[in-house]
């Protein structure tokens, strides 16, 4: 487990991890907490509950859920696709859906953190104790997460949640998904350098692009961005009544925000 790959074992999961698996060709990741005993918390998005945004983008890439080869339930957690979404408990096989088992970075170094040019494996931000990560994941496995949102609202924004407590309090186009930053900051690579003009060459160009992919990464991360506040998963519920029935983002939102203005 290093710079190249973050892979490990089942042997070496410890509880309050915080683990992915890529899915579709290592397009995204899938992300949740290992509360032991071979179970995993995490924020979904089922086929057979719509509780994501709905767009096309949502449907063709970034449906986060376990994949069952059966259409009965599996027989180990009674996990079954067409049953729930939100957040839900699934044994390991059910999350890794056949993928590979990879563990998030916490309280990285910079230059780690620069090295890791995928989004959403590493983070500056250091985790709390591993009995914290799982009350809220256990927690929130009672009272939902909120509606999936692929870019504000995800399955790493609510890993990342469980292990740091933090949350967004302003309404930007991005949570705390490394994956989301990652798109954005490529985005910004390409199109808004105002470096670019200054040189043709081939090898300039990779190097601004490069340095800006990383500084915006960098700036967004959770440990630097200054729009996040630290929100025990008690306030978060009682203050907007989350629960997987009815809350929106919006009510999120703008509870955290009024969290962050008392604080």
């Amino acid at each position: 487990m290093g710079v190249l790959s973050d892979k490990i074992s089942r042997e070496q999961l410890k509880p309050g991890d915080h683990i992915y698996s890529w899915r579709t060709a290592h397009i995204y990741a899938h992300h949740g907490i290992y509360t032991g005993e071979g179970m995993v918390i995490h924020f979904t998005r089922a086929a057979g509950q719509e509780i994501g945004t709905g767009t096309e983008l949502d449907r063709a890439f970034f449906v986060s859920v376990p994949s069952h080869s059966s259409d009965a339930p599996c027989p180990r957690c009674g996990y079954h696709l067409r049953l729930r979404g939100g957040v839900i408990s699934t044994c390991l096989d059910c999350f890794l859906a056949d993928g590979d088992l990879y563990l998030f970075r916490y309280d990285v170094s910079l230059a780690f953190f620069i090295a890791k040019f995928r989004g959403g494996t590493c983070t500056l931000a250091a985790s709390d104790p591993p009995a914290d990560v799982i009350h809220r994941a256990s927690f929130l496995l009672q009272h939902g997460f909120g509606v999936y949102q692929i870019f504000k609202n995800n399955c790493e924004d609510f890993a990342v949640y469980c292990k740091t407590g933090l949350l967004v309090f302003t309404n930007t186009s991005v949570g705390l998904s490394g994956q989301a930053v990652a798109l954005f900051a490529i985005a910004s690579a390409i199109i808004s350098s105002p470096l670019r003009f200054l040189t043709t060459g081939f090898t300039g160009l990779a190097v601004i692009g490069w340095a800006m992919f990383s500084v915006s990464r960098l700036v967004s991360d959770v440990a630097v961005r200054r729009d996040v506040i630290k929100v025990s998963v008690e306030r978060l519920v009682a203050y907007s009544g989350l629960d997987e029935q009815g809350i929106t983002n919006t009510t999120k939102e703008d509870s955290i925000t009024e969290m962050a203005m008392e604080d």
